[in-house]
């Protein structure tokens, strides 16, 4: 993917050595905004993808995520609802409510989902697992057009912090059932 407007990288520290977060951001017409984080990671593809298809269990982990309810699963698809809550400035609150068709695709460590109901004009992306020597490469795109009234500087202004802080949760998380 190639994006028009990347964003500073942001860093922190894990045992003693820099860790680089990545993000790119990309504003195309009609509010629309395509986002994209990538971390590198100790934890293999494996556990990786054990702590992100723990559907009913995300919310335990991933900041602003109030509710995931796996709704179905048929083969490599899952439906699942989930409910979105926090703060933004000047003391207001923002709730989203949706309803996502994943595919899993195993092999490739690929989850891809789409919005099928909710609160969004348009959400959609995918996590991207990939193994590079001595760690994993962790990925996550995200397509959103928010619904006519959304202020979508303030989504998207919350959305760069977001993804990066969803990716250092399931690290987290993967730290957590697997160190």
């Amino acid at each position: 993917m190639n994006f028009a407007d990347p964003l500073p990288t942001l860093q922190r520290a894990i045992r003693g050595r820099q860790q680089t977060i990545e993000q790119t951001v990309e504003r195309l017409p009609q509010g629309v905004r395509r986002l994209a984080v990538q971390l590198r990671t100790r934890y293999s593809v494996e556990q990786l993808w054990q702590v992100l298809t723990d559907y009913e269990g995300l919310s335990n982990f991933i900041p602003n995520l109030s509710q995931s309810t796996l709704l179905e699963r048929t083969g490599n698809r899952v439906t699942l609802s989930q409910v979105g809550s926090q703060q933004l400035v000047l003391g207001l609150k923002f709730s989203a409510e949706v309803q996502l068709e994943l595919t899993e695709h195993r092999p490739e460590g690929f989850l891809q989902f789409r919005m099928i109901k909710g609160d969004f004009r348009r959400f959609e992306g995918a996590w991207r697992l990939q193994s590079v020597p001595d760690e994993t490469l962790m990925l996550y795109e995200l397509t959103v057009q928010g619904c006519l009234g959304m202020p979508i500087g303030l989504i998207e202004q919350r959305l760069r912090q977001d993804l990066s802080a969803n990716l250092l949760a399931v690290e987290s998380e993967a730290e957590r059932r697997f160190a």
